[in-house]
Formats: structure tokens, sequence, C-alpha cells
């Protein structure tokens, strides 16, 4: 018996319900997955965005910040890594490395050449009591390093990873490279306390290409770097400057064989380009009391996971760390290779044994 009108008027309610809400869930599905689908791609375009400007002011400046190109757990991995490594290292070395006038140990050092492809540990000068030969009272094996270097990324797996990511590939891709190779890693610590002044220099002095210069440096800081603890300084523009001398293996030590003569000096290039030197190029402002900015120097302080690139023709250095922080930084440096029509100079004080090819970066 019912009522036939209201029956079906409920029937037909009850089916646009389901109708609308169809529709809802599709319409709704549909967004989401549009979302879903666009969010990598507006994270690409992004990143695209972050990198061309990154390449400009790289252009422009010879230097450029890439902000949180690692993340925390990946700076900790590295650190850890490497305290496992100075655990393991026996500390009998006592070779050191320092850079202007008074730090040149590394000249006579066999040591220093052999640690192309290995893994080698120097001190600071300041971490050796000069009387004993001794590490100073106050110091550990990890407190009194300067560097570990230059082949980590050959030879230990964490930062081998690291250096043949897809994400150093893509920058190097970004910033015009096409064939790159890897000759070079370092691990730099500049410890609390005795961490030394690196006085301004072009990497392409050390790390030098023919028939152009090519070297790009890659310099991750591990901890927050400071105008405290010792952050890189850099002079603007002097990318466009010539490189004014190049670090060779000594031909009267190498060649002649005298076997008193220091392993490696300096060949200065003069030409009409490179009469000019730096505004304090192998000087330390440190002992001077100068200031850095009168040179025309910027300090460029920056964050954990942060990665600083260096055009190797940029003039750059940092002021000792004086401080009770310390500032570890992991550092590639990379070059053009053959396949792009650039060679390794036979000059280069680091050669790998037996001609042996340095790797490849992957942007090939």
């Amino acid at each position: 018996d019912g009522i036939p009108g209201k029956v079906g008027a409920q029937s037909c309610f009850s089916e646009s319900l389901t109708l609308y809400i169809n529709i809802y869930i599709v319409v709704s599905l549909t967004f989401f997955l549009f979302c879903l689908l666009s969010v990598p791609l507006l994270v690409v375009l992004f990143q695209r965005r972050r990198m061309s400007e990154v390449a400009k002011f790289f252009e422009e400046n010879g230097y450029a910040v890439v902000k949180g190109f690692c993340s925390p757990e990946e700076c900790a991995a590295m650190r850890g890594r490497m305290s496992a490594l100075i655990d393991a290292w026996d500390g009998k070395c006592r070779a050191t490395f320092g850079t202007g006038e008074d730090g040149r140990a590394q000249d006579k050092s066999s040591y220093f050449l052999d640690s192309a492809d290995k893994i080698h540990f120097f001190l600071e000068n300041e971490a050796v009591d000069p009387e004993t030969g001794n590490l100073k009272d106050f110091l550990t094996k990890h407190g009194s390093l300067n560097k570990v270097g230059h082949g980590l990324h050959v030879a230990d797996d964490v930062f081998r990873a690291y250096a043949t990511s897809e994400k150093v590939v893509n920058l190097t891709r970004e910033l015009g490279y096409q064939s790159p190779v890897l000759p070079q890693s370092m691990y730099i610590f500049k410890n609390a306390k005795v961490g030394g002044e690196v006085t301004p220099h072009q990497d392409s002095t050390y790390l030098y290409t023919e028939p152009r210069p090519s070297c790009l440096g890659l310099w991750l800081a591990l901890h927050d770097a400071t105008t405290e603890n010792g952050c890189l300084w850099a002079r603007p523009g002097s990318h466009k400057e010539a490189v004014r001398k190049i670090w060779t293996r000594n031909p009267e030590h190498f060649e002649a064989g005298k076997a008193d003569a220091s392993l490696m000096v300096y060949e200065h290039l003069s030409t009409p380009k490179t009469d000019m030197e730096g505004a304090m190029e192998d000087k330390s402002f440190e002992t001077s009391g100068k200031d850095p900015k009168e040179y025309g120097f910027v300090p460029v302080p920056i964050n954990a996971g942060d990665l600083f690139i260096i055009h190797g023709q940029l003039e750059h250095m940092s002021l000792p760390n004086r401080s009770e922080k310390p500032r570890e930084t992991f550092q590639l440096h990379l070059v053009e290779g053959p396949k792009a029509g650039v060679f390794w100079s036979k000059k280069n004080w680091l050669q790998y044994p037996g001609e042996k090819a340095f790797p490849s970066v992957g942007a090939s």
C-alpha cells in the first residue's frame, strides 16, 4: 500500500546524490593525481631556476653558493667516516701542510707526492712542537690535523659515493662542463684554536690544464663556516684574471737528478696578462695585520650542507680559526677532461702512478 509518488521522488533523489558523490570522487581523485604528478615537475623547475641563478652569479663573480646541497645526514656520514679513518691511522707520520712563505714543508715531501690516489694525513704546522717533533701536549690526533688527501674519492666508499653522486654530475653539467674528471679530493679540518690561515691563491695554480685552465672547486661545508671559525673569503671578479703561476714538479730534482733540490717549485707564467700579481697572493693577512676587505675580498659565511663553488682562477683565502668551534669541509677539485680537448699538465705536482686515468665525474 505506500505512496508511489513519494517513493519515486526518494529514488530519484538517491540516484542524483549518488551521481554527485561519484562526480565529486572522480574530480577529487583527478585533482589529487594532478597535484601528485605536478609536485615533482615543480620541484624540477624550481631546482633548474635556482641552478640557473647560481650559474649566472658564478659566471659574473667566479664563485657561488648552493644552499642545502647536502643533508645533515650526509654531512654527519662524512664526518663520521673521517673520524673512523683517523682512529685507524697510526699517527706516526709527522708530515705537515701549510700555505704562504712559511709553510712549505710539502715542497720536499715524497709523502705529499705519493698521496695523489691515496689517503694521507697532514698535520697543522702549529700542532707540532718544533723542538721535539711531537704533537703538542694539549692536542689529539683529531685536533692536530690540517687535512687528509688527496685520493679520498678513489680509495673510500663514502667519499666516492658523494663524488660520483647525481647531484654533483648535474651541477657540473649546469656549469658547462662536458667531460670532467676528478684528480683530487681533500678533507680540510680548520680545527679549533690551531686551524691555520690559507693565504690568497688560485686553485688552477695547483691543478693546471692545457690548452686552457679548467679547474673547478666544490667546497662542501660540514660545519657552519663563519667569520669566527675561518670561512672562505673571495675577491669577486678575480676569476677573469689569468693564472699567474703553477706549482710544478721541479725539473732539477726529477730530470737533472739533484737529490737535495726541492721536489716542487713555482713556475711563473710571465705574459702581459699575468704581470699583475694578486691582491695579496701568498702573503699572510694574519702576520701583516692588514684587512682583506681593503684588497677587495669579501667573507662568505655558509651553513653546514651548503656548497661553495670556486672558479679555478678566483683568488680566495681563509683566516685562521682561533675559535672554539670546528670548521670541517670536504672538497672536490675537478677539471675538464681529454674528451673535451683539455689535458692535465705533465708539470703538475699531482700525477697518478703509471699514468692511471683520473676517474670521470660522469658528465660525458
